[in-house]
């Protein structure tokens, strides 16, 4: 990188502004993320589950576990979904590497949602029964 090419203007923020241009920044992910399908039908799902959460839960490590797991669903979905975003500006083509790591990010929002499932199966289980 020679001297004249510009930095990137968030690199000298500091302060205040650094945090609210972060803030903006993360702001335009959720507004991407909405635009993807499997986002937007995990967020509209938690939005019925995390208030269910408060009611399913019997302490506050319960109901931390359950909001907490379903939060963490739209944080996988969102990695996943900046990686699939890198893939495709690299190229069209096919590729191995490409396809593993498209692979790879969809295994992970997998095993979020069966971690997800799985506390939430077990909460119900002791509440209900």
């Amino acid at each position: 990188m020679s001297s004249r090419e510009p930095v990137n203007a968030q690199k000298q923020r500091t302060g205040l502004s650094r945090m609210a241009h972060a803030f903006g920044y993360s702001v335009a992910g959720l507004r991407a993320g909405w635009g993807e399908t499997a986002f937007r039908q995990e967020a509209i799902a938690a939005m019925v589950m995390l208030p269910l959460a408060f009611w399913l839960g019997q302490s506050w490590v319960e109901v931390a576990l359950l909001a907490g797991s379903v939060v963490m669903v739209m944080v996988v979905e969102l990695l996943n979904t900046g990686v699939e975003s890198a893939i495709d500006r690299i190229g069209p083509e096919w590729h191995d590497l490409s396809k593993r790591a498209k692979d790879m990010g969809s295994a992970a929002v997998l095993l979020s949602l069966l971690v997800c499932a799985g506390i939430w199966g077990a909460a119900l289980w002791a509440r209900l029964s």
